[in-house]
């Protein structure tokens, strides 16, 4: 399960990795705000995740400056998610939101 998820995340980020500010800040088809705000909801789920399977409460994931760094924070909160070794339901869920939201933008 965890190469599904590695595999998900890894088009996830290559979809996104050549995009400009404006295409972050273009409005996401979803109506969920822009590209930028989906993928920062994202961020903070799988984050959330990880937090839940290491026992440690909750914290935002910061925005920050330059989005042009999404996809290279995608990458960390997937590679700290991972290290946290959640269940293997868990694990489904974060594969699931990754591609719904390589799907929505």
């Amino acid at each position: 399960m965890t190469e599904e998820f590695d595999r998900a995340v890894g088009r996830l980020a290559n979809h996104v990795s050549h995009w400009t500010p404006p295409r972050w800040a273009a409005s996401n088809a979803s109506g969920a705000g822009s590209h930028a705000d989906v993928m920062h909801a994202l961020l903070q789920r799988l984050a959330d995740l990880a937090t839940d399977a290491e026992g440690q409460p909750r914290r935002p994931v910061p925005r920050l400056d330059n989005v042009l760094a999404l996809p290279d924070q995608l990458r960390v909160i997937a590679a700290d998610l991972t290290a946290a070794k959640p269940d293997e339901a868990t694990l489904a869920a974060a594969t699931e939101l990754v591609a719904t939201t390589n799907r929505s933008i």
